[in-house]
């Protein structure tokens, strides 16, 4: 069971994501794309300047790192979303994570937290959004991060040009995107 801690002094106070801060970027996509590019060892180049965007901006000015990146990070999560694969999941978790329950409770968890409340955290409605998350669900926050589904899951790269890792899952974020989408009307 989670018992909530102290978050500190440098706790979120909306449900912007608890990682690492991001590194100034340049504002242009191209300048952007160049800066991370030169950090990766082979890039995508083709695949990241074809998506390199999402709600809210570019997603490698805003991230410091390229949609190709983004694209294998969730392919991993998906994948072990499907296959209910929690430690897997945890593989793909920057740390600490923030965990904010159903009541917008905040905790903090470290590797040995999260695996004794993998179940908790990888919930079946956590999981199922995690097997849906796809590279243009996401909306970016410049210095921040990229978030899907109200902020129910955030992802930041802790380098430039590195691979996202998820760092704040939201349930109380994820219920208000359910609820959102049935009070929609259909498209």
């Amino acid at each position: 069971m989670l018992t909530a801690t102290s978050c500190g002094p440098s706790a979120p106070e909306s449900k912007q994501p608890a990682g690492n801060a991001l590194i100034a970027r340049p504002e242009k996509s191209a300048d952007c794309l160049a800066a991370v590019w030169k950090a990766q060892a082979v890039p995508g180049k083709a695949f990241d300047r074809a998506h390199d965007k999402a709600d809210g901006g570019a997603l490698s000015c805003a991230t410091g790192t390229s949609a190709s990146e983004f694209a294998g990070a969730l392919a991993a999560i998906r994948r072990a979303a499907a296959r209910r694969d929690r430690a897997a999941l945890a593989s793909q978790v920057g740390l600490p994570l923030l965990f904010i329950d159903a009541s917008g409770t905040k905790t903090r968890l470290d590797r040995d937290r999260l695996a004794a409340d993998a179940a908790q955290v990888f919930s079946p409605s956590i999981l199922a959004m995690l097997e849906r998350l796809d590279l243009d669900d996401l909306s970016v926050v410049p210095q921040e991060g990229a978030f899907a589904d109200l902020g129910a899951v955030w992802l930041v790269a802790g380098r430039t040009g590195g691979r996202p890792k998820i760092v704040t899952i939201d349930l109380q974020a994820l219920e208000e995107a359910a609820a959102t989408r049935r009070a929609s009307p259909p498209t």
